[in-house]
């Protein structure tokens, strides 16, 4: 679905307080008691990310969200759900939607050079956009992108101890040397009953709505130490950690790695 009346947007600004320190590599964290558990949870190179754009009250974002909770259970797959705001006039207010998610999917489409947005779009790997509906684009350019190098490329390691998530980036070798280091905060999983709009009186369980999302700090090709205060994970239902190119104008580049972090 697409938007059928034009809407003016901020630029995209993220007011969300940087919470994350820069450490040094050789950091020790003292103590056995909080020496850092590998988690479970985290794949160090996923076989990609998958960012859905969609919205309680679009009627064609329905088999999008079903598809997206398989994505969702996938240990290799980093499935973010980013419920946007334009579709509330049509009766129902997505209990989800946030005006920050609708801005990342301004930006994207100003990167991919596209003229309007549309749901449910998925944005695989930051460099491109499929449907969100259509299981054959997503697995399709899961695929092409793993196999043609423009899949998950540097590491990402997450591990955990009783205060703090530490977050260890690779080393980029021959490729790209800048991008940022992306928390994307998103909530447990929720079943919601639409009371108005094009979906009324249906019952979803949507997974991987994005909450927050903030800049933890700059990656330059070399591995590099983060830190997370657990108290902030265990507020949510986990985040994702994304290493995004950003262009000269500020717009969302290629994913070059990730990782999900669950509550503990």
């Amino acid at each position: 679905m697409t938007p059928q009346r034009p809407w003016r947007l901020a630029a995209f600004a993220l007011a969300l307080s940087v919470s994350a320190g820069n450490a040094l590599a050789g950091n020790a964290i003292a103590g056995e008691a909080d020496k850092p558990q590998a988690d479970k949870a985290s794949t160090d190179q996923p076989l990609g990310v998958v960012e859905l754009f969609t919205s309680q009250g679009c009627s064609s974002c329905l088999p999008a969200d079903e598809f997206f909770a398989e994505l969702a259970a996938k240990e290799n797959i980093v499935a973010l759900a980013y419920h946007v705001d334009y579709w509330d006039y049509l009766g129902w207010k997505d209990t989800l939607s946030r005006k920050e998610n609708t801005e990342r999917q301004y930006e994207y489409m100003r990167a991919f050079g596209s003229r309007s947005v549309y749901t449910p779009q998925a944005v695989i790997n930051g460099r491109s956009h499929v449907k969100g509906a259509s299981r054959k684009e997503v697995d399709g350019a899961l695929a092409r992108m793993e196999s043609s190098g423009q899949g998950m490329r540097v590491s990402i390691k997450v591990s955990r101890s009783s205060d703090r998530v530490t977050i260890d980036t690779g080393d980029a070798g021959t490729g790209p040397s800048d991008a940022h280091v992306v928390i994307v905060y998103f909530d447990p999983p929720q079943t919601i009953k639409i009371g108005k709009g094009e979906n009324t009186g249906r019952s979803m369980t949507y997974w991987n709505a994005v909450s927050g999302i903030q800049t933890a700090g700059m990656w330059h090709g070399k591995a590099q130490r983060y830190e997370l205060p657990m108290s902030v994970i265990s507020k949510k239902g986990g985040c994702a950690v994304l290493l995004q190119s950003v262009g000269k104008d500020g717009l969302p580049g290629p994913i070059l790695g990730a990782a999900l972090i669950h509550k503990p």
